[in-house]
C-alpha cells in the first residue's frame, strides 16, 4: 500500500523542513510514502472563502483517484490515541487499498465536494495547529504508528 500526505500550503516548509525531511526517511523505511504539496492559491483577497475552498478542492480531488482511500485531517474528525491510530493504519493495509491518501486542506477547511469524496475523517487534536505543524505532527504520528505495529521501542505507554 502506498500513502501518501496531500496538502495546501508552501512548498518548502522552512523551519520544519529538517524534522518533516527526518520523519519521512524514517517512514519510508516501513512504507512507500510521498507528500505532495499543491500551492496556495493566489488572488484570494477578492475571493470569498467559499469560492476558496471549492477551487482548492478543486486542485486536491484531481490528485486523487477513484481507487484512493482519502482520508481527511479534520478537527470534526474521529480522535485517536497513538496505539489506536497505528491499529487504524493496520486495517487499512489490511483491507487491501493500493494507496492510502491523507489531507490537509486550506485555511478555511474542505469543500462539500472534497468532504463527500473522503472515507473517513481523523482529528490530530481538539487544538489548531498552523499547517506546517500539521504535517510534522500528522508524519511523527505515522513514524510512531510502524513503530508500535513492529513492536519497537519508540512508542512508550
Amino acid at each position: 500500500m502506498n500513502i501518501e500526505l496531500l496538502c495546501i500550503g508552501k512548498e518548502n516548509a522552512d523551519a520544519f523542513e529538517e524534522a518533516l525531511s527526518q520523519y519521512i526517511k524514517k517512514i519510508k523505511l516501513y512504507n512507500n510514502f510521498d507528500l505532495v504539496v499543491i500551492p496556495y492559491l493566489k488572488n484570494t483577497k477578492s475571493m470569498s472563502f467559499e469560492e476558496q475552498k471549492r477551487r482548492e478542492g478543486e486542485l486536491l480531488l484531481k490528485k486523487i483517484s477513484p481507487s484512493d482511500c482519502v482520508v481527511l485531517l479534520d478537527e470534526r474528525g474521529k480522535e485517536f490515541s497513538s496505539v489506536e491510530f497505528a491499529n487504524f493504519l493496520q486495517q487499512k493495509m489490511n483491507s487491501g487499498i493500493k494507496k492510502l491518501v491523507f489531507v490537509i486542506g486550506g485555511a478555511y477547511g474542505f469543500s462539500e465536494t472534497v468532504y463527500q469524496r473522503q472515507n473517513a475523517k481523523i482529528s490530530l487534536s481538539k487544538l489548531t495547529f498552523p499547517h506546517l505543524m500539521t504535517r510534522l505532527i500528522f508524519t511523527e504520528q505515522l513514524y510512531r504508528a510502524f513503530t508500535i505495529l513492529h513492536n519497537e521501542p519508540y512508542h512508550h505507554d
